[in-house]
């Protein structure tokens, strides 16, 4: 599986623990597996939900900020890839 660099954290919510990740390239969509790296993150999961401005969507575009939940704790800065076939 090839990873390709979609998105970047811009916040973490402890409590609900939520990811708030800015999309800066590709598309996102409920289903992904993604990854997220950084100093001291390093872990994948399956994209089950996630949010835009509140509201539920499928996918999500470059310039979207979206909120998803993460199995984990992630940190400011942390990038996120999405695993790509091939």
């Amino acid at each position: 599986m090839a990873e390709e660099k979609v998105g970047e954290v811009v916040k973490f919510f402890t409590k609900p623990s939520v990811a708030a990740v800015k999309i800066t390239a590709g598309e996102l969509a409920v289903g992904d597996t993604i990854k997220f790296m950084g100093h001291t993150t390093d872990f994948e999961q399956t994209v089950d939900s996630m949010e835009v401005n509140n509201q539920q969507v499928a996918r999500a575009v470059p310039g979207d900020f979206i909120g998803i939940k993460v199995s984990d704790r992630v940190r400011p800065g942390d990038e996120m890839f999405k695993a790509t076939p091939g």
